[in-house]
């Protein structure tokens, strides 16, 4: 199994190959590199019509839209406690590998920008910041419980949305589905992106309080 390769971890194992790519892209820093958002809208299309089309079989798709998201927040959650034990040591050593100055840094000010809540949520949609959050939110002192809340919510908004982006793209036209996957994950990459571009301009728009 090629874990970089989206179709390659769904053949090969399935829906708890995508739980297993949600976990370690969310919970481990050295998960970074997953294709999370490829395996979750081939996972879709994989429990659609399009299924036996594109794949040969069908993924079950009540596991996946409860299993996915449970995976999502509990990685997070690894993320955030690994972060909130050795995360200060990290943070101190310049030389850290994988929680480096600038991933630092890009996450301090992704949270001051825009507050714990959004922050957290909106991270899930941002590869590789959606891994380095987690553990700079448990090292810089987040709240436990806020962090929780918040993580729940972006976890499921993640992984049960883009799912269902994906089954409804194989719903809609089964028999053509080749020909606009890719471009569908081209749209949907431009997509997530726009609520966070929202909210700098928003943010750059109101007076600098000095507040976070």
């Amino acid at each position: 199994m090629d874990v970089l390769n989206a179709r390659s971890v769904i053949d090969v194992a399935g829906v708890v190959g995508v739980w297993a790519i949600v976990l370690a892209e969310t919970g481990l820093l050295v998960g970074f590199f997953l294709p999370g958002d490829t395996v979750l809208l081939l996972a879709g299309v994989a429990s659609s019509q399009s299924a036996l089309t594109v794949f040969g079989y069908r993924l079950w798709l009540p596991a996946l839209l409860v299993g996915t998201p449970v995976c999502a927040i509990a990685g997070a959650q690894i993320g955030y406690v690994l972060g909130a034990r050795v995360g200060p040591r990290l943070l101190a050593r310049p030389g850290s590998r994988w929680l480096t100055a600038a991933r630092v840094q890009r996450a301090q000010r992704f949270l001051a920008r825009f507050g714990h809540g959004k922050a957290i949520v909106m991270a899930r949609f941002v590869p590789v910041v959606r891994t380095m959050l987690n553990p700079v939110a448990g090292a810089l002192g987040v709240p436990a419980r806020r962090f929780l809340l918040w993580n729940t919510l972006g976890g499921l908004l993640w992984a049960d949305g883009v799912i269902m982006l994906g089954y409804l793209l194989g719903n809609w036209r089964p028999h053509d589905i080749n020909s606009y996957l890719v471009p569908a994950l081209a749209v949907w990459t431009v997509v997530s992106l726009i609520p966070i571009g929202i909210e700098v301009l928003r943010t750059r728009a109101k007076p600098d309080t000095g507040e976070n």
